[in-house]
């Protein structure tokens, strides 16, 4: 953290001499009684309008005057004219400003009074350079935001990670990857929205503050409700909710929104995260398996217009079915040496772990061994896209379990390049189960950090019909479809240690 306080330091006394002088000319444009920040100029084109007419002839790009703003990237002068390009949230656009054409005083001006960084609003038309090259012939220009910091680096790249995320305006600005992902960012969870509309799924809003934190083992963010005298808790998960929705008389419904996690910050993990919960009447885990897995490909396909994902070094083909596999099938696929008789008798399944260097408490039954042996040892190795199957009931207190092997639930967990990414289950709807599990997480909610939810029970009592749920990240899902190893490089305000 100090390293990163003498970078930001350095930043500050390089750029202290550059600040003065801009701040000089902020003052005498305010002296001069001009009108340093307009509110008056309107645009009818964005930067990316030349890519879109680059095929038209020759006799349309005089016909129509433009109006255009963005911020100056590049200027290189050339006597009595010179080329800028300008950026907006579309890409960049080369403007050509001459002399001749917006006046000698006017020229002077430009020279005079702008620099990298300031937000100008130009009218112009469209035309060729020699080269060939399209760009904007400008007719008239106006300053509308004096900037009197300058761009990091002479706009060669803001490089150091901590300071691009706690100053995201910058890396937005310099950083044409992160203004990508965040623009694929906002098309995936589009067309995420657009798929389930036409699945006939209804969006729903549940709250973010609960009085008990459920939904999933986690450790909840604790704060303070002064009129009712209570905890509150930020929300670990909407899944009670929306389950007593679904009870309710619902039958489609999902919800795209944050959760709250209290624990470990890694390339993986931020505290708070977006998440989508879909919730289906008269389904199970079989058939969600069957929706996400058409989701994903489509919109991937559709973004990207492409059926390969390419991640790190692996490329996949999506034209391909994805696998499946139990967890424990998964053990014994890496791990070839043990047989599937060594993980059902729990003498051989403890000398297991201690071969594999897993810790586990001897009080511990066979599921919750062999699901901590997959999640320190299996999860990493999984690059293919792969569902995992066969979850012990012991880590699934709301799953239905299964109706051959009832030790076992009907979930799956989807796995991609040693990330999870969705998890879904058929849900438990008998009620007296539900109390009995809560009752037993109870017990041990000193350690699993899970409360006993009496008014969920009572709405299971009411009735909840078979029904499938899935829960799919979004960030994480951001970070695979475009390339991305950090969570951190796909939100835009991740959780930082203050400096």
């Amino acid at each position: 953290m100090s390293e990163l306080k003498d970078k930001l330091n350095n930043i500050k006394n390089i750029n202290n001499n550059e600040i003065k002088f801009r701040s000089r000319k902020l003052d005498i444009l305010k002296k001069n009684n001009n009108i340093v920040f307009p509110n008056h100029f309107k645009v009818n084109i964005t930067c990316n309008y030349l890519d879109k007419i680059s095929n038209k002839k020759n006799d349309f790009f005089q016909k129509k005057t433009l109006h255009i703003a963005g911020r100056i990237v590049n200027i290189r002068i050339m006597g009595k004219a010179s080329f800028i390009n300008i950026q907006d949230y579309t890409g960049k656009i080369q403007i050509y400003i001459s002399q001749n054409e917006i006046s000698f005083q006017e020229y002077k001006k430009f020279l005079k009074e702008y620099d990298l960084g300031d937000i100008i609003g130009i009218i112009g038309y469209v035309f060729k350079t020699k080269t060939q090259v399209l760009s904007i012939f400008c007719q008239k220009i106006y300053l509308l935001t004096k900037a009197t910091k300058p761009l990091p680096d002479k706009y060669h790249g803001l490089q150091n990670k901590e300071i691009k995320y706690r100053k995201r305006y910058l890396d937005l600005i310099v950083n044409e990857k992160t203004r990508f992902v965040f623009q694929k960012r906002h098309q995936i969870i589009l067309n995420i929205r657009d798929f389930m509309n036409k699945n006939n799924f209804i969006e729903v809003e549940t709250p973010m503050m609960h009085n008990i934190p459920g939904g999933a083992l986690a450790k909840p963010f604790i704060t303070y409700h002064n009129k009712y005298n209570m905890n509150i808790y930020l929300r670990i998960a909407p899944e009670l909710y929306l389950k007593r929705l679904i009870i309710g008389g619902f039958n489609k419904i999902f919800e795209i929104n944050r959760n709250f996690r209290n624990e470990g910050i890694s390339t993986q993990h931020n505290p708070e995260f977006t998440m989508m919960e879909l919730y289906v009447a008269y389904s199970d885990y079989k058939d969600l398996m069957i929706f996400f897995e058409k989701l994903f490909k489509k919109i991937f396909k559709k973004i990207f217009k492409n059926n390969l994902l390419k991640y790190n070094s692996h490329v996949f083909d999506l034209n391909n079915k994805f696998n499946k596999l139990t967890m424990k099938e998964a053990i014994i696929k890496f791990y070839p040496n043990f047989s599937l008789e060594n993980l059902e008798n729990l003498n051989k399944l403890i000398k297991i772990a201690n071969f594999l260097n897993v810790k586990i408490n001897l009080h511990w039954s066979k599921g919750k061994i062999i699901s901590k042996i997959f999640e320190e040892k299996i999860i990493n190795k999984i690059i293919e896209p792969t569902f995992i199957t066969e979850y012990p009931i012991e880590i699934s207190p709301l799953s239905r379990s299964n109706d051959s092997n009832p030790l076992f639930t009907d979930r799956f967990e989807f796995f991609i390049c040693g990330m999870e990414i969705a998890n879904g289950f058929s849900e438990l709807n008998d009620s007296q189960e539900q109390k009995k599990r809560f009752k037993k997480q109870e017990n041990y909610k000193k350690i699993n950090n899970y409360f006993y939810d009496k008014d969920y029970i009572e709405a299971l009592e009411h009735g909840l019909p078979p029904t499938a749920g899935l829960g799919i990240g979004i960030d994480r899902l951001v970070m695979l479809f475009t390339n991305t190893k950090s969570i951190r490089d796909v939100i835009l305000f991740p959780m930082l240690r203050p400096i």
